[in-house]
């Protein structure tokens, strides 16, 4: 579990294609979580929980599977890259954004942004399904870093960001055209299916 609070941004060093399959393995470079971080830990990279599977001095090696590829901006990436990292919690951590699980339920599309002196506005464009998932003053994840949604609209939502946010994370060198990962808030997935499952049962009893 993460809290969407990014600790670092990383360096994509390398990009490693399997060489009888579809995935690869994605060495980052980032000295400080290197340091902190060990074999087999869970690390979201840009909000996408992968496991450590390599570690040689100030680089980490994740294998990427091809659906990961195919769900994330990750298979969109390569070599000097920057991707935002956070470790996962540990018992007794403080969770500073929301509950964050590093499972990517879509991408969307920057569609513009708008930079004032004390915020900047990203509005970015999504799917019906994501946006079923979203209210306004709700959470969510946009390549891992937890924010609230300004507006919410059946195909894109909008947020507000502070000029350290900017500066902490990746969101500060996106233009419009970029994509993100998103992961909308897990209540609003439970809500959700609570109610498609009363649609559902009440559709039965007419029938």
């Amino acid at each position: 579990m993460f809290s969407g609070i990014v600790e670092a941004m990383g360096t994509i060093a390398r990009i490693e294609m399997e060489a009888n399959g579809p995935g690869c393995r994605l060495v980052i470079r980032e000295a400080g979580i290197a340091a902190e971080t060990k074999v087999a830990d869970s690390v979201a990279i840009n909000g996408c929980c992968l496991t450590v599977v390599e570690k040689n001095g100030d680089e980490l090696g994740f294998d990427v599977g091809p659906e990961s590829l195919a769900r994330t901006n990750l298979g969109e990436k390569k070599a000097g890259d920057l991707v935002n990292m956070e470790r996962a919690l540990a018992v007794g951590d403080r969770l500073g954004g929301h509950i964050v699980s590093g499972h990517i339920d879509g991408t969307g599309v920057l569609l513009e942004r708008k930079d004032e002196k004390e915020w900047s506005f990203f509005k970015f464009g999504i799917s019906h399904e994501i946006a079923k998932q979203m209210v306004e003053k709700g959470s969510i994840a946009i390549d891992g870093t937890s924010l609230t949604v300004c507006e919410a609209e059946p195909d894109y939502f909008t947020v507000a960001l502070i000029p350290f946010t900017l500066e902490v994370t990746t969101l500060g060198r996106m233009q419009p055209g970029c994509v993100v990962n998103l992961e909308t808030d897990i209540l609003a997935k439970y809500v959700q299916r609570l109610v498609e499952s009363r649609e559902w049962d009440e559709g039965q009893r007419r029938d």
